[in-house]
């Protein structure tokens, strides 16, 4: 990409194939086009690989798949779902939390910043890492999804069991080739409020999840967040 890109060493040694291959200079050449055209694209350069940069590889313990980064202006920053300090909560945020009350008793914090996650092995991974600002979905197919099926596929490939959590038909499908015989593969619908009733409500991953990495002798997740961030 370039020099401002911030990407954790764990996770370029791993993927230098990707970053050499054809299809991630065809990547680059659209997004310069984009930046070119005027076009605002979220989140910044330095947080496209936020995720990777907070989560090294071999710390990976529980990873949660979202589809795009939010197309508002000062949302997005490079985790699925989390949203920058002082942002509104968005709606499948609010219901992560309230699914997080029910299965742990945890209460909602008046945030939705979820670094903290991130930073104790909670790899928070788009499938598409930019998008143009105010048109969802307007970079996909350009080569993102490739890159971020490598991604996984180094998760998979690890020598320790790991948790996913797959809210939703698209990560499931995404996340299809994962070995559930050495990982915890956990589904539940997507947690918007169009789905959330179907099923999310109820799925006790957070606690599934911790279960499981107890038993496989990991440090759990501590789900619960800072009560407030700094910008």
């Amino acid at each position: 990409m370039n020099d401002r890109v911030q990407l954790d060493e764990s996770w370029k040694a791993a993927l230098s194939d990707q970053f050499a291959a054809s299809y991630m200079a065809s990547l680059k050449s659209f997004l310069k086009s984009e930046y070119s055209s005027g076009a605002t694209i979220f989140p910044p350069t330095t947080d496209y690989f936020r995720a990777l940069d907070l989560t090294p590889l071999k710390k990976v313990k529980v990873v949660i798949l979202g589809q795009d980064p939010y197309h508002g202006d000062g949302q997005a920053h490079g985790l699925c779902f989390s949203v920058k300090p002082q942002v509104r909560t968005p709606p499948s945020l609010v219901n992560i939390y309230k699914e997080l009350q029910s299965d742990l008793g945890i209460a909602p914090v008046r945030h939705g910043f979820l670094e903290s996650w991130a930073r104790q092995g909670v790899l928070l991974l788009n499938s598409v890492l930019t998008v143009r600002r105010g048109e969802a979905a307007s970079h996909r197919g350009q080569g993102w999804e490739r890159f971020t099926d490598a991604v996984i596929r180094q998760v998979n490939d690890l020598d320790h069991p790991v948790v996913f959590m797959l809210w939703g038909s698209y990560a499931q499908k995404k996340a299809s080739f994962v070995d559930t015989e050495r990982h915890l593969v956990l589904k539940a619908p997507h947690p918007s409020p169009l789905s959330a009733h179907n099923g999310f409500f109820g799925c006790r991953h957070f606690s599934k999840a911790n279960e499981f990495l107890a038993r496989t002798g990991q440090e759990t997740i501590d789900w619960q967040l800072p009560a407030s961030v700094d910008d």
